[in-house]
């Protein structure tokens, strides 16, 4: 398969489920098709129901935030096979370091799904125990997370963590087109490049960084970003599960083996809005985003599964059945989420004592007492005959 940039330059794309969801057995695929093939009929149901979900789990977000129970949602609407399909070649000692759109990869790593918005609630520190599932929490400044997921995976090095397929830990961080503007991103793969780091950099390029196209970020393929860090590098359809899967595996492999980083650029189509403060209709036409319905990732998976008489009737009930207690949950659950007394702000900071945020505790203490005293900054500036 070939896609576009904006110059029509075509661009070599994997791709092993075409829109109609046919198995597509291009020539030069067999590696990844053969991957793919390993994959059981409960391993695509599983994949099915769990993209599914994530969508559930989008929809009932976005009504919460519309009804004044969240603070902001950024959606994931048809990103679900770049997340789901991703998710699935992971294994459990695999670290992820997601942004804050991850929410199929999340999904699939187990995460509770009201603890997946505390962070758009504004509930305590908006996170989760990192530890539980080997999951980062979501990160909101773009691009720094690649760095975090880059020095995790020169720690594993440095660890001495055994590297071999059955036993070596690989981590993945995920990131957007718009990200890839960002220096941190950049300077994540020369360390990791140059470190021949366990991790792999997975773009989920939906084309849009918020009202930015990104026609106007580059003038070459995305994942020609990794060649120039000398780096293995591959486009896939990205709403294609089984070829996210199989690129996936593929580039974990080579982490675990200690073969280095790898760059994936999962082309993709975010057919919601970039966060629920924003209006795609101001940058985007009808007609692109019909053009993109019509490659619905859950359908073409879903043509696939009854095509190979693997999708019934009780089948999709079960999924509407789990939808429906999903969004019950989330309901209950957001609702009734706490962000506690202000204070705790300075709750997990560090891990051990530290002298500045206990100064600044304390100032907070006596502020919320009704007598605050003069903030530091404050009496040094004025020591200098200057404010700040």
């Amino acid at each position: 398969m070939t896609t576009t940039n904006g110059s029509n330059e075509a661009i070599p794309t994997l791709q092993l489920l075409d829109p109609e969801g046919r198995r597509v057995t291009t020539r030069g695929t067999k590696g990844y098709r053969d991957r793919a093939a390993a994959l059981t009929t409960e391993d695509l149901r599983g994949m099915y129901r769990d993209m599914m979900l994530t969508r559930r789990f989008d929809d009932e977000a976005t009504s919460l935030q519309r009804q004044g129970e969240l603070a902001l949602f950024a959606p994931a609407r048809g990103q679900e096979a770049a997340q789901v399909g991703s998710a699935y070649a992971l294994r459990p000692q695999d670290y992820v370091f997601p942004s804050y759109r991850e929410h199929g990869v999340l999904h699939v790593r187990g995460l509770d799904p009201v603890d997946r918005l505390q962070f758009f609630r504004g509930s305590d520190h908006g996170g989760w125990n990192p530890t539980e599932h080997n999951t980062s929490v979501y990160t909101i400044v773009i691009g720094a997370h690649t760095l975090h997921a880059t020095g995790y995976a020169m720690g594993v090095q440095r660890d001495n963590t055994p590297l071999d397929k059955h036993d070596g830990t690989a981590v993945i961080t995920y990131f957007g087109d718009g990200a890839t503007s960002q220096g941190d991103v950049n300077e994540s793969m020369v360390y990791a490049a140059v470190n021949q780091a366990p991790v792999v950099f997975f773009l989920q390029n939906n084309q849009w960084a918020i009202s930015e196209p990104t026609t106007r970020q580059t003038r070459t393929p995305l994942y020609k970003r990794g060649e120039a860090f000398g780096m293995p590098s591959l486009r896939v359809d990205g709403n294609d599960v089984l070829a996210v899967y199989a690129a996936t595996q593929e580039a974990l492999e080579r982490a675990r083996t200690g073969q280095g980083p790898s760059f994936i650029e999962a082309f993709t189509y975010r057919m919601g809005a970039h966060t629920t403060s924003d209006d795609p209709t101001r940058y985007r036409t009808t007609e692109q985003e019909e053009y993109w319905r019509r490659r619905d990732p859950i359908d073409r998976l879903g043509a696939l599964l009854r095509a190979e008489h693997a999708l019934d009737d009780d089948f999709e009930a079960e999924i509407k059945a789990a939808g429906d207690e999903l969004g019950a949950k989330l309901r209950t659950g957001v609702r009734a989420l706490d962000g506690g007394a202000p204070v705790s702000t300075f709750d997990d900071v560090y891990a051990t004592p530290h002298g500045i945020v206990a100064a600044e505790r304390a100032w907070y203490e006596a502020y919320d007492a009704g007598d605050p005293p003069a903030p530091q900054y404050a009496i040094a500036d004025s020591a200098q005959g200057g404010a700040r």
